[in-house]
């Protein structure tokens, strides 16, 4: 169990002192404190004692968490996460915390007022992507395909608009995430292992950048695609058809809200895999399929912005970040993200069902075919969770006795970054 927890330590170390090594050599690495795109300040705020009263009580709740009722479970899983993203964003204050996360003038908030018909937002898009012209998109809004920022300007539209309610929206969504993960291990390898993930997914170190971040938002949608096609795979007729058909509406959205979530089908593949339900394969596709029809009916080639965008990272600062550094630095920032109990877990994964399994196993696929790309150079404590929520599966290899211990060093390692760093994102 402790090998590969203090191997991973010494990962981190080694990338924090490297990546300093290299910042004083005059490499432009652009993160303040490596591994992690952030800057020393210890701190405090007004939402420390509330993270710190829900670490406390998911911690000491996990006998409850074994017996009650499976739905009331989730809502209160789902409540506590949510308090508890909400709670390290607050750490930074409500206005810093939350509401700039979005607004800067490199997030989707700052396009929004561009924003005329969609349908001559699709068909025009990709023309404001490169950056060596007038008029092009900030840098979030063209580095993704369209759907994100979508779903900021329909928000926007409802009278929503603003910092405050895209991040709640964000916050609400990402902590959904564990909700998702659970339902999907219950529908693969049973109850009694998806109750012993749970808890870890709420704790999760990667709330602080669930909270605010799209890529929180991005691994709700994911999650819930990955668990409705999970639900699509048992015993029933055209009902299970329409749910798995729902999964794959949402598994073919993930891919219009970041190009690298194509990678995010892999904990779908591990669904249909484990369960060997073939046929509910047909529906997901078609599902997914729909979407694809969509968005280019209305005039967004998927292929298109993909090819601009790697002009564009090429170009950016990506090209003064050494991929010899960044290849084994993104795994120490994706560490951080998990927690030592998701490292832990990943040690006895074998133990598992099959099912709950292939589903951890997926996540380090995900991450490790990611990283070997080398289309994402650092800032992967964000961008890799959508990954990162289906490696705590593995937390459910854990010695059950134990259980409290591991969920305590979880919640110190998101406490501890987030009162002695300031995350950008």
């Amino acid at each position: 169990m402790w090998p590969p927890i203090l191997a991973a330590a010494v990962l981190v170390v080694a990338s924090a002192l490297v990546g300093h090594w290299l910042l004083g050599a005059g490499v432009n690495i652009f993160l303040p404190f490596p591994p992690l795109l952030a800057e020393w300040l210890p701190h405090v705020g007004w939402g420390s004692p509330l993270a710190g009263a829900v670490a406390l009580a998911v911690i000491t709740g996990t006998n409850l968490a074994e017996r009650i009722r499976w739905r009331l479970l989730l809502v209160c899983a789902w409540a506590a996460a949510s308090a508890w993203t909400l709670a390290l964003a607050l750490v930074d204050g409500w206005q810093r915390g939350v509401v700039e996360r979005l607004s800067s003038g490199e997030e989707y908030l700052h396009d929004v007022p561009r924003a005329g018909d969609i349908g001559s937002l699709l068909r025009t898009f990709t023309d404001h992507i490169l950056t060596d012209q007038p008029g092009h998109w900030t840098t979030h809004v063209g580095a993704h395909p369209p759907g994100a920022f979508l779903i900021f300007i329909g928000l926007d539209r409802m009278g929503l608009g603003g910092g405050g309610p895209a991040g709640l929206l964000v916050i609400l969504v990402g902590s959904s995430a564990c909700v998702a993960v659970a339902v999907a291990v219950r529908a693969l390898a049973g109850e009694g292992i998806a109750r012993r993930v749970l808890p870890f997914g709420v704790l999760l170190p990667g709330a602080v950048w669930v909270g605010v971040s799209a890529d929180g938002l991005f691994a709700g949608v994911l999650a819930w695609g990955v668990a409705l096609l999970a639900i699509g795979t048992g015993r029933g007729g055209g009902a299970r058809a329409v749910t798995a058909f729902a999964g794959g509406l949402l598994l073919g959205f993930v891919a219009y809200l970041s190009y690298g979530l194509v990678l995010g089908w892999f904990p779908a593949l591990a669904v249909i895999v484990a369960t060997r339900a073939w046929r509910v394969a047909v529906p997901a596709v078609l599902g997914g399929a729909a979407v694809v029809a969509a968005f280019t009916a209305a005039g967004f080639w998927w292929f298109t912005g993909f090819e601009l965008v790697r002009v564009i990272y090429a170009a950016s600062i990506a090209q003064s970040r050494p991929y010899a550094y960044f290849v084994w630095a993104n795994l120490a920032a994706v560490v951080i993200a998990a927690g030592p109990a998701v490292i832990g877990g990943l040690r006895r994964v074998r133990e598992l069902p099959a099912g709950a399994a292939l589903l951890a196993l997926s996540a380090a696929a995900a991450v490790l075919v990611a990283d070997l790309s080398g289309l994402s150079k650092g800032e992967v404590e964000r961008i890799w969770l959508p990954f990162v929520v289906w490696a705590v599966v593995a937390c459910a290899a854990l010695p059950g006795g134990r259980a409290r211990w591991w969920l305590a060093a979880q919640a110190l390692c998101a406490l501890g970054v987030n009162h002695l760093l300031l995350t950008v994102w």
